[in-house]
């Protein structure tokens, strides 16, 4: 019989049996969970698998059938010494060479023997045997063959182990075999067996904790698999891999100019930079910093790739190249675009980028990225950029190559965001520049390291040549230092301060419609300027029926939404169907896949937009995008309705234009009334426009006194974006007053002013 052994660390568990010193098997219990525990059990599960039992609940009891087919085959005799039991099991399991026929009844002899100096009769011994005999044929006949073998079958149990079973194992363990205990609710029900620890020990690594509830060997299991599809998805295994800022000195800019050879010598790694520098530290000398750190990096030979503002989104023809499929989960997705890193040549830069790009995509769907359809829509892009810049920063790389990339003013959207984290994890130094810092950069990477200046410079460009620079005053920075100290998480925001926004229709009683109509965005509920991106809270209100059917009242309360920022609409429809729009007809030529290609209405002869703040553009066309991507309109990717969505935004009315060219994100938003007075319905033209207005940030409130269904008809089920407010009865065929004698006083307390009234 082999002696239990005790081990150094967890890793001498799948040591082979001639390298043990002593030579020996190791039996031990765990009762408390920790990471490495959790390694452990997962290797020792796939070595029980491969070359062991794995048992999960108890093992099973003999069965009549099998304790006929035991009597049939082995009779009913029984001693329990060990030259009989040697004999019964070359009948029993026959293909046990001699020397594990010696250790199984050599350890069967000893258990029997230490039954009976406790007092357990012949018939219970007999009966013992049985069991055991059973279970070695039923459950264990694999292992007993492996006896003996330099890698040590295992026996992997979960849960409260019983006491036949406990004997059973204890034979097999004398007899070579690895036993590893998986106690869930600690060491109390081991303790009645085995109550001064004799043959098992505990394994105890500092900082152990209760097992989690949901812990198990099918979790386990699922881990496996899932591990194995990652392996089959991610394909080849880098042989090297990134040592990203470790080395760094936290210099900012001196650090990309450390050369490649002397930041670090281990052959297995690659040593690159990641950094984002917000503000500068001295304005009169950063242009020429950033100029000098350019014809350093050209002294040196590395790629470098210059970005200033926003990247240019992948052409219709880069979108086009990327093959499409339905997706039936991420893995099936991860998988297809994995496939398209065909235009990487060198077989370790296509390991590394595939891992990288999957990662992150991994880590996105993870972090709640979106439905599956986004997330693609996202990949896309940067797969799309990943093939546009690749000569410009890897082509004919090899280790210990590192290029150079580097964003002048951040990260200006999440696309861009997931593509410098893959780049990141690349052999490139990827380098963001916020000088101004008033801007704001959408990134957010924990391997991310942040250098942060006090002083502000609004500097767009990146150098190309001395000549180039602009140097401004003492005055003027001393301005815009003050300008950071005022608007900079204070409060207090200067005139479009924002270029990006997203609105969000805000659930309100009916009386603080016309409470928050006025109000600052700023000052409403959930307004927020996270990541550089303005929460837009807006009102988009159906306020349907007459309350206490008083019409003085009523067209007193229109009357006090109409501002200088309020656009009327007395009558629907607001845009006839059918109505000319140079637009209709070439719609269908501006999107492919469900996507908008920006680029290509920017040029086209149609688009009027362009004498429009730049941010301004891009919000109209995000927003349109939006609309579509959500489906918002009945038709939408079934009978075209995206081509109208299209046609309509791209033809707005001059008035609407200006209401958004002049729209302040942080102030009083712009606000349409519209006033539905008959059966007549909103087109599908109408809706479009409602809809897209709501998102762009307008508050919108329709007067349905009638209570018809006139603005529901074209969304699709469960889009519909208005909030319903029935605040009194139904009334028919009115008509719009003049409102220049309509007073906009209120004649009645508001159900505030009662609340809140105190007596006298």
């Amino acid at each position: 019989m082999l002696q239990h052994i005790e081990m150094k660390r967890p890793e001498d568990f799948f040591t082979e049996l001639p390298q043990r010193s002593p030579k020996g098997v190791y039996f031990y219990r765990i009762n408390g969970y920790h990471q490495t525990v959790h390694e452990l059990i997962k290797k020792y599960y796939d070595a029980a698998r491969k070359a062991g039992v794995v048992i999960e609940g108890r093992i099973p009891n003999p069965d009549n059938k099998n304790l006929a087919y035991f009597d049939e085959m082995m009779g009913s005799d029984f001693r329990s010494d060990k030259t009989f039991l040697s004999q019964k099991l070359k009948k029993w399991l026959p293909r046990m060479n001699q020397y594990q026929n010696d250790a199984v009844a050599g350890a069967m002899a000893d258990t029997l023997s230490e039954l009976k100096n406790e007092g357990k009769n012949e018939n219970m011994l007999k009966n013992a045997y049985i069991k055991f005999m059973c279970w070695l044929y039923y459950k264990f006949e694999r292992i007993v063959s492996q006896l003996g073998n330099p890698q040590v079958p295992k026996i992997l149990y979960e849960g409260d182990i019983s006491n036949y079973e406990f004997l059973l194992i204890r034979i097999l363990s004398g007899a070579g075999c690895d036993v590893l205990l998986l106690q869930y609710h600690g060491n109390a029900a081991y303790q009645k067996l085995d109550p001064q620890s004799r043959w098992s020990k505990e394994l105890v690594i500092p900082g152990m904790t209760a097992f989690p509830k949901d812990f198990s060997l099918a979790k386990i299991r699922e881990e496996i698999t899932q591990e194995a599809g990652m392996q089959r998805l991610y394909g080849r295994t880098p042989e090297v891999m990134n040592c990203t800022n470790a080395w760094i000195e936290g210099k900012g800019l001196a650090d990309f100019k450390v050369p490649v050879l002397q930041r670090g010598s281990d052959p297995k790694l690659f040593y690159n930079c990641y950094c984002r520098i917000h503000g500068v530290d001295s304005p009169s000398a950063y242009p020429n910093d950033l100029y000098s750190l350019r014809q350093q990096l050209k002294n040196d030979q590395r790629k470098v790739l210059v970005i200033n503002d926003r990247i240019p989104p992948p052409s219709i023809d880069e979108v086009n190249a990327v093959p499409k499929q339905n997706y039936a989960d991420l893995n099936s997705f991860l998988t297809h675009m994995a496939a398209q890193m065909g235009f990487i040549a060198d077989p370790e830069l296509k390991s590394l980028a595939v891992k990288a790009f999957l990662d992150t995509l991994r880590r996105l769907s993870s972090q709640g990225g979106g439905s599956l359809s986004m997330i693609a829509n996202k990949a896309i892009y940067v797969l799309c950029w990943l093939k546009r810049y690749f000569n410009e920063l890897l082509a004919g790389w090899k280790m210990p190559d590192v290029g150079c990339f580097i964003k002048m003013g951040g990260c200006k959207n999440e696309n861009e965001a997931l593509f410098v984290q893959v780049l990141a994890r690349l052999p490139v130094d990827v380098l963001l520049l916020v000088p101004d810092k008033n801007m704001t950069c959408s990134l957010q990477d924990s391997l991310l390291y942040e250098v942060n200046y006090d002083e502000s410079l609004p500097m767009t460009e990146f150098p190309e040549s001395r000549s180039a620079q602009t140097v401004g005053t003492v005055a003027y920075h001393a301005e815009r230092e003050l300008d950071t100290i005022m608007y900079q998480d204070s409060g207090i925001y200067r005139n479009r301060q924002y270029g990006q926004a997203n609105s969000v229709i805000l659930k309100t009683m009916y009386e603080e419609v016309e409470q928050l109509w006025t109000t600052e965005l700023k000052y409403r509920p959930n307004f927020s300027t996270e990541g550089g991106e303005v929460a837009i809270p807006v009102i988009c209100a159906k306020i349907c029926g007459v309350k206490n059917n008083d019409l003085a009242a009523y067209w007193s309360s229109v009357k006090r939404l109409f501002t200088p920022d309020t656009l009327l609409i007395n009558r629907l429809p607001c845009i006839q169907p059918g109505s000319p729009n140079p637009v209709v007809g070439i719609a269908g030529q501006f999107i492919r896949n469900g996507q908008i290609d920006k680029e290509a209405i920017k040029r086209h002869s149609c688009y009027q937009y362009g004498v429009l703040r730049d941010e301004i553009q891009e919000h109209i066309l995000d927003k349109m995008q939006m609309l579509i991507s959500g489906r918002y309109i009945q038709g939408t990717f079934e009978s075209f309705s995206e081509n109208l969505i299209i046609a309509t935004i791209l033809n707005l009315d001059k008035n609407l234009v200006r209401m958004i060219q002049k729209f302040d994100f942080t102030k009083v938003n712009p606000k349409v009334v519209c006033l539905s007075l008959n059966e007549q319905s909103m087109s599908m033209e109408d809706t479009i426009l409602f809809t897209f207005l709501v998102l762009v940030g307008f508050d919108l409130a329709i007067f349905v006194p009638t209570g018809y269904q006139t603005v529901e008809r074209f969304f699709n089920p469960g889009k519909i974006i208005f909030q319903d407010h029935q605040i009194g009865d139904y009334m028919y065929d009115l008509r719009i007053p003049n409102f220049h004698k309509i007073s906009d006083k209120q004649s009645h307390p508001s159900w505030r002013d009662k609340f809140f009234k105190r007596g006298n």
